[in-house]
């Protein structure tokens, strides 16, 4: 399999992962409080975006470079 085949392949499934889940959201504690032994804190949850112009981007590109991956010999 051609190296241009193989990396159209990934940027395929990143397109579609992207698509899928429309972001990548994680936890975090913040401490709001510190007095010694006595400690409050919560935990923010936050989302970084996947655009849908990237996921679409990355799809275009991926089904181009198996096509060239495909017809080059």
């Amino acid at each position: 399999m051609k190296p241009a085949s193989i990396i159209g392949f990934l940027l395929i499934i990143l397109g579609v992962i992207g698509f899928a889940v429309g972001g990548i959201s994680f936890t975090h504690q913040k401490k709001d409080v510190d007095l010694g032994p006595l400690q409050v804190s919560h935990e923010q949850k936050e989302t970084v975006p996947i655009s849908p112009i990237l996921s679409t981007i990355a799809l275009v590109a991926g089904v181009g470079l198996v096509v060239v991956g495909a017809k080059a010999k």
